[in-house]
């Protein structure tokens, strides 16, 4: 990722980061389909969290090929 001193980050750079709207990242954190902690009104994006998602979703793709 970015800062790899960084534990989190918010809906804004995960949306850059993955290329998709700041909606859509809002959506899908509402969906559970990224994963998030709801602290207070902010939404935080654990690093550990999306680099394990974006794992899993490799792993998917990867087994649809063979």
């Amino acid at each position: 990722m970015q800062d790899e001193s960084k534990l989190v980050y918010s809906v804004i750079e995960v949306a850059k980061l993955l290329a998709i709207s700041r909606g859509t990242c809002y959506q899908r954190c509402r969906e559970h389909k990224i994963p998030c902690l709801i602290l207070g009104k902010r939404i935080l994006i654990p690093k550990i969290g999306l680099e394990r998602m974006l794992a899993e979703a490799g792993k998917g793709s990867q087994n649809e090929n063979h």
